[in-house]
């Protein structure tokens, strides 16, 4: 009798084990959100400037103020600084196929992307990026996670 008692307690805690790790089954994992290599530089302001920054953000997103905030200090005769809201600008969002905010990148006269930031990035890093693009150094493209 203790047999079939302790066989009933071992097949109901199995049971319970199964089910337990069926609900607690982790997400499938996210693939990276891409960024767009190329712009259309009609979409944008400025097609004047020789280089542009592009801000995607959404009001909703408490990160994307500040990187909002960041991108727009780099406005000058040179570089065109626009910034995407996702409700202002959902066309441009889905055009682009930005999935993830806040999304920066920096293109040149011809609209090809030459440095790239996804999630927060600092003040620093955008100078860079756009110092070393412009001075003719390689691409840059730091895809960050939020």
């Amino acid at each position: 009798m203790r047999f079939v008692v302790v066989a009933l307690v071992i097949a109901l805690a199995v049971g319970v084990n199964v089910l337990v790790k069926r609900r607690n089954a982790t997400a499938p994992t996210q693939g990276d959100a891409q960024l767009p290599t190329q712009l259309d530089r009609a979409d944008f302001v400025r097609t004047d400037a020789p280089w542009l920054v592009v801000a995607f953000t959404s009001s909703s997103c408490n990160t994307c103020a500040d990187v909002e905030r960041k991108v727009r200090v780099l406005e000058s005769p040179p570089v065109g600084v626009h910034v995407a809201e996702y409700v202002a600008d959902r066309a441009l969002h889905t055009k682009y196929s930005i999935d993830a905010v806040p999304a920066v990148v920096i293109a040149d006269h011809r609209g090809v992307v030459r440095a790239a930031f996804l999630g927060p990035v600092s003040a620093t890093d955008l100078w860079a990026a756009l110092a070393r693009v412009r001075d003719g150094g390689e691409a840059a493209c730091d895809h960050q996670s939020n």
